[in-house]
């Protein structure tokens, strides 16, 4: 079984340097209940940092419940499918929230 905590570790293995060039960006993922928390990551011309815990002042928060999470994360949700029917938020630049998808390989 896969844990939301699993797949924050394992966030710099499926991260795609190369699409990243360039990018400056903080992501806050706000995650919701059993198996929940908060952790961030931080993106800088091509390299990324994962850390838990709020950042100060991120460019996009997502939010989601931890079962849709990971869901979402091994390819059993679409995240834009979780997206339009509220079981996946997001606020800040959206942009980014698109191009994220692009910066990491999926499942």
């Amino acid at each position: 079984m896969t844990t939301v905590r699993a797949i924050f570790e394992k966030m710099p293995e499926t991260f795609i340097p190369e699409k990243a060039v360039g990018m400056n960006a903080v992501v806050q993922f706000d995650i919701t209940g059993e198996g929940g928390g908060r952790w961030h990551a931080a993106i800088e011309d091509g390299k990324l940092r994962v850390v838990e815990g709020q950042h100060p002042s991120p460019q996009l928060t997502l939010s989601a419940s931890a079962e849709d999470y990971v869901a979402i994360s091994t390819g059993k949700l679409k995240g834009q499918l979780a997206f339009m029917t509220g079981r996946l938020k997001a606020s800040g630049n959206l942009a980014l929230a698109m191009k994220m998808q692009s910066i990491f390989r999926g499942p």
